[in-house]
């Protein structure tokens, strides 16, 4: 379905005058089928938040191609209502003037819905990511953090979508509600048979909700893995961030 082949990405140094670029990504290779879950892991400058303006179309590779059901995603059309994100800074993801029910009714207008059929779909939406019918007049302000990520998620799921990028979308969290959160996640994957593509730094979030894991470094891919088989990594550097953490 989402099928990325040798993309390469590099920006200007900072420098008025600096020709010089740097290396941001380095012939990157991978699929994503449909209904599964990749988690993309790297520590911060490992080039994955990049990957994932790629995959989301809003920046283009140097070089290489990224296609998502055969069509290149920087087409409009290709992505448009099919693949949807959630990022890490859930605040300035929701319009501060919009209440709960005006976030909720952008995406839906996509769908082509009679505004019965727009009031129903939000009714729907809040009741799946635990949010009762009262919070269709609140403004995001009135929201804690993870009330406000859980929108976020009905708005990516509003046009039921094919993938999802989340991108460090449970980073900003306090650690009880990232698990809410998470299994929230694994719920609607199961229920929208939608595949993710999960950016994180957190391996132990990853192998919570994934089924592989893509370890990034500096730019590159140092290995894939089923979530299974973490524990038998190959690389150095994998086997070092997995001795980070307590899986």
């Amino acid at each position: 379905m989402l099928s990325v082949d040798r993309v390469e990405k590099s920006y200007k140094k900072a420098g008025m005058f600096s020709r010089e670029r740097q290396r941001v990504l380095r012939s990157i290779s991978f699929a994503c089928g449909p209904g599964e879950c990749l988690g993309i892991i790297g520590e911060s400058g490992s080039g994955k938040s990049t990957l994932g303006r790629l995959l989301l179309g809003i920046e283009k590779p140097d070089r290489g191609t990224i296609t998502f059901d055969g069509r290149r995603v920087d087409e409009r059309r290709a992505r448009r209502g099919k693949i949807s994100a959630v990022f890490q800074d859930y605040t300035a993801s929701i319009n501060p003037f919009y209440t709960v029910e005006q976030a909720l009714l952008e995406p839906l207008k996509l769908r082509g819905l009679s505004r019965r059929e727009r009031h129903s779909a939000i009714d729907l939406l809040l009741h799946q990511v635990g949010l009762d019918l009262s919070y269709r007049g609140k403004y995001p302000h009135e929201l804690s953090g993870g009330e406000v990520q859980r929108v976020c998620i009905a708005r990516a799921v509003a046009t039921e979508p094919k993938l999802i990028v989340l991108d460090e979308a449970v980073s900003s969290l306090d650690g009880s509600v990232q698990l809410q959160v998470l299994e929230l996640l694994r719920s609607l994957r199961q229920l929208y048979g939608m595949s993710y593509i999960f950016i994180t730094h957190d391996i132990r979030a990853a192998a919570y909700i994934c089924d592989r894991v893509m370890i990034l470094r500096s730019g590159q891919i140092e290995e894939i893995v089923a979530v299974e088989q973490l524990k038998d990594v190959q690389s150095a550097y994998a086997r070092k961030l997995l001795e980070m953490v307590v899986l």
